[in-house]
């Protein structure tokens, strides 16, 4: 067993003083930020005597984590502590001047899931810009990646389909913590911005190996088990197949009424993509897509989670259902963006639909991004700050 890590606020919080001094502190977070006992980090600031914490920003989900995607939270207070909580998915993505106020510093505590569609990573970009404009210290407070520092996979996004769920032209595995990435992101950017290393936390470990206690970092996030697929399987949002929204195992149930769920499997398991295996299997929705219908469709199961490739994985399971269910597929529109297909903002191109709807081999899809890849590589190696690989 390694040795446990050390996450980047209880070093923060050992001596505050050394990297706040006085000043009046924001703090973006949700349940996610938590210390190694279990407190929150909105608690513990609020509590410690040499912090003075004045204002929340909450992203997705909310401040305390009880909304579910898509949803846009209000301004309020927080019950807990009475500080004001403002609210960075909606109606305003960055933090505006207003919202700043008082504050002196702002602090990022959240865990992020390793993968470009998340919207923390737009939570991350938008308040470095804040931080940048108003002129005050950004201390992000490092988290480790839970599907592993070293593995990247997926293409590099066009400039034209930037968007909440694609707001940065990474992969979509990018093998990055969450302080790596942010001073990735700064270097375009040019916030005075300060990193709190974890200790004890390597570029090979996943989630599970950290000895960190794992608080789902949104509604449908669960378990690692969901974050080790959702970097392929996020995808079945831009389709009308169920992403498995609304049962007990979000991301590895997919299917729809009109599929043949053993036709599917037996295909699925006769490409023998590495460390994968699929099981034919049934289930009713309590919300999303098919709510209360019964869906067949597959689940998805990682055998071996070093060599598993989830965004090809999901690729080719997308591009057998197409094929197949053509008269039944869709892709659907973006609710924000009407003249867009969310595959193609997930994907951050219209080049991967494309191909798929025109019978182009998802190897050769995936081998068009090699090139993207290895320049972002290059570039990434940069801003690590726990070795690099």
């Amino acid at each position: 067993m390694k040795a446990k890590v050390v996450a980047g606020v209880d070093i923060l919080l050992r001596k505050p003083s050394a990297i706040l001094g006085s000043l009046k502190v924001g703090l973006i977070t949700n349940p996610t930020g938590v210390t190694g006992e279990l407190v929150s980090t909105i608690d513990a600031f609020h509590r410690h005597r040499d912090m003075d914490l004045v204002a929340l920003y909450s992203p997705e989900h909310g401040a305390r984590g009880d909304l579910q995607d898509g949803i846009c939270e209000q301004h309020y207070r927080d019950p807990a502590t009475d500080l004001p909580v403002y609210s960075l998915y909606g109606e305003a993505s960055k933090p505006t001047a207003v919202m700043l106020g008082v504050v002196e510093a702002l602090v990022l505590d959240l865990q992020d899931v390793g993968v470009r569609f998340y919207t923390y990573i737009s939570t991350l970009k938008y308040a470095l810009e804040a931080a940048a404009e108003q002129d005050i210290p950004f201390i992000v407070l490092d988290r480790p990646n839970p599907i592993d520092g070293i593995s990247m996979e997926g293409n590099i996004p066009e400039p034209d389909f930037t968007s909440v769920v694609c707001s940065y032209p990474i992969p979509i595995r990018y093998g990055m913590t969450v302080g790596e990435l942010a001073q990735f992101i700064n270097s375009g950017v040019g916030a005075n911005l300060h990193v709190v290393r974890m200790e004890e936390w390597t570029r090979d470990m996943w989630f599970d190996e950290t000895g960190l206690p794992w608080v789902q970092p949104s509604p449908n996030m669960p378990s690692l088990e969901t974050a080790t697929v959702y970097p392929g399987t996020c995808f079945f949002e831009g389709t009308n197949i169920s992403e498995g929204r609304g049962t007990t195992r979000p991301f590895e149930y997919l299917g729809a009424p009109w599929i043949d769920r053993a036709k599917w499997a037996e295909e699925l398991n006769r490409l023998e993509l590495p460390g994968v295996r699929f099981r034919s299997c049934s289930f009713v929705p309590s919300f999303s897509k098919y709510k209360g219908e019964r869906c067949s469709g597959v689940q998805v199961h990682v055998l071996n989670r070093d060599v598993y490739k989830p965004v090809e994985t999901a690729l080719h399971m997308i591009s057998s259902a197409y094929n197949h269910w053509s008269e039944s597929f869709e892709w659907h529109l973006a609710k924000e963006h009407e003249q867009s297909y969310y595959f193609d903002l997930l994907a951050g191109t219209d080049r991967v639909r494309r191909a798929i709807s025109r019978g182009v081999s998802v190897n050769d899809i995936v081998e068009s991004w090699q090139e993207g890849l290895n320049s972002f590589k290059e570039r990434r190696d940069t801003h690590l700050l726990h070795g690099g690989r």
